[in-house]
């Protein structure tokens, strides 16, 4: 067990339970009634890498989980009996399982063991080329195109590439679909999953919005036609049992709760209440969306949640924005029906590499390993390390804002092409300004320059969409990279919009516990629970300089001639060599 039964003269306490399976490791948390994580933990996961091909294991990522709760118990000394309701969040990789529910191999390799494709995973850019020149009218629903990170070129790619795998597979599925139904054995999909990654039509479901007796909905947000034209029409087959005879609402609870055996695994109690399954962006989006100060929480307003953007920060960055009408944007996936909060329609943008841009940059500079050294015999991480050292490099040049020491060094971000708003998957990234300058000085600039070239990138979308109808004045940020700082405060005076933290540190997971809380039919709808649970923490507001202001408008038309110039390049030498 997770940890001993509470003693009788203990009044019992009720605990919401969240995992969440990002790129790199399985993490629990356990939240309370008012949504205070009471205790999380990690266990890693195993990654390989080929080329354009990164895979996973499910095996190894359900070891991972049933750890990650254990220690998570544990550690918050909560007790199996405590916890009420359990929700997964995930990564939207693809996992591929056999009739019995065994691995199917997706991998060149043959080894049965790497069944996932990873979300990040660009092996299909060619069969999402030929997929958008269908020109299918579903396109509209995935900002007129669909990227390689989406589920139907991954499918594709697998069908034309290995044969054997594919007649194999009895079930594809989402991974945080699929760690539901190996939790409770309902292999119910979630509206999220879907809606945001195989082009299901949510809104197809608008009349069963009230339907709270509805477990599962029969799947009728399938376009047959679509998968007939892209050459996948053998999944429609058995009212398309491959892909999802039922999809249900995020926090709809599955089949009769956990399994005897998966409760037997994660040391938890059989017949909890499992809600259906987010995207770990879209957990992120209802762990803060409804994270403002109090001054600002207006119940009957339902335009107010319309005004503010999430941003999701972590190995990537999604933009998670909603609308009461759906908005049809260029370069950007929806209008998805429901994918997030219920009954409205979310827009989102992202960019494919962030803290993992930021790893590569840092990781790959000749200084790297000598900071991390000194890091290391600080007791502090290397991003505060380089923070530290850009504040002291800003008082010896006699600086007045951090922002200012990188006038000569520009990046343009796109080093795994760019999803939003251009929707290039070709895009490269660029380093404007180096020297033969190896110093850790240097190391700094290029990291602050990099930070910025995010930042720029967030402001790109958020314009385009605003552009295009929404009125968003408003960030919220969560993941790893929104505990950094410098990160946050570039961010918020380059797009010139607040950004308000949440309270608690681990709002993913707070987001897959909101989906177990509204499984107990504690809450009447996830939009209730989100109120309930979510809690505004520090707010960051942008410089009121104008030096600020003007020295990042100068930068961020640079930043967008950059990927102008990129094209230009592009056509040049595509002519060259025709």
């Amino acid at each position: 067990m997770a940890a001993s039964s509470s003693s009788s003269d203990e009044p019992s306490r009720s605990v919401f339970l969240g995992v969440d399976v990002g790129t790199g490791s399985a993490r629990a948390g356990l939240f309370d009634e008012e949504g205070k994580l009471l205790g999380s933990s990690s266990s890693p996961i195993q990654i390989w890498k080929d080329g354009a091909c990164v895979e996973q294991s499910s095996t190894d990522i359900w070891l991972a989980v049933c750890a990650a709760v254990k220690a998570a118990c544990s550690k918050a000394k909560v007790a199996s009996t405590e916890v009420k309701g359990m929700g997964f969040a995930a990564t939207c990789s693809l996992v591929a399982v056999d009739s019995d529910s065994s691995p199917v191999s997706v991998s060149w390799s043959g080894d049965s063991r790497r069944n996932v494709i990873v979300w990040m995973d660009h092996r299909a850019i060619e069969q999402a080329e030929r997929i958008n020149s269908s020109k299918s009218p579903i396109l509209e629903y995935c900002g007129a195109a669909v990227s390689p990170e989406m589920e139907p070129p991954k499918l594709l790619w697998v069908k034309e590439n290995l044969q054997e795998s594919w007649s194999m597979v009895f079930r594809w599925m989402d991974l945080s679909d699929w760690l539901s139904y190996r939790a409770t054995g309902d292999d119910t999909r979630s509206l999220c999953t879907t809606v945001c990654k195989w082009t299901y039509l949510g809104h197809a479901h608008m009349q069963h919005v009230n339907d709270k007796e509805s477990r599962d909905l029969e799947a009728c947000g399938w376009d047959d036609d679509f998968w007939e034209e892209i050459g996948l029409g053998d999944l429609i087959e058995g009212h398309h049992a491959k892909i999802g005879r039922s999809v249900a609402f995020p926090g709809h609870p599955l089949g009769s709760g956990l399994t005897p055996t998966a409760a037997k695994e994660l040391g938890l109690v059989p017949g909890i209440p499992v809600g259906t399954s987010l995207i770990d962006a879209h957990a992120g989006g209802v762990g803060v969306i409804e994270s403002v100060p109090q001054s600002e929480a207006a119940d009957h307003d339902k335009e107010a949640i319309c005004n503010r953007m999430v941003l999701v920060c972590g190995t990537s960055t999604c933009h998670m924005a909603v609308s009461r009408s759906k908005l049809f944007i260029p370069g950007v996936w929806g209008p998805f029906w429901s994918a997030m909060v219920p009954e409205y329609w979310l827009t989102e943008g992202g960019q494919s590499a962030t803290g993992a841009l930021l790893d590569h940059i840092i990781e790959d500079h000749a200084a790297s390993a000598c900071l991390a050294n000194q890091a290391a015999s600080q007791k502090i991480s290397l991003f505060e390390l380089l923070n530290k050292m850009l504040e002291t490099m800003m008082v010896e040049l006699n600086l007045s804002f951090i922002a200012a020491l990188t006038k000569d060094v520009h990046v343009l971000p796109d080093f795994h092409g760019n999803r939003s708003p251009i929707a290039d998957p070709k895009a490269k990234g660029v380093i404007y300004g180096l020297t033969l300058d190896t110093s850790d000085k240097q190391l700094a600039l290029l990291y602050l320059a990099t930070v910025q070239g995010i930042a720029y990138g967030t402001r790109h979308i958020v314009e385009h969409c605003n552009a295009h109808g929404h009125k968003i004045n408003t960030l919220l940020a969560c993941g790893g990279l929104s505990k950094n700082p410098i990160f946050i405060q570039e961010h918020a005076d380059i797009i010139g919009s607040p950004i308000i933290l949440p309270r608690e540190s681990e709002p993913v997971l707070l987001g897959a516990a909101i989906l177990g809380a509204v499984a107990t039919r504690k809450y009447h709808s996830l939009s209730e629970a989100m109120k309930a649970l979510n809690a505004a923490g520090q707010v960051i507001h942008p410089s009121k300089d104008p030096k600020v202001k003007k020295y990042h408008d100068a930068k961020y038309k640079i930043f967008r001639g950059l990927y102008e110039q990129q094209l230009s390049y592009r056509s040049a030498m595509a002519q060259a060599l025709s």
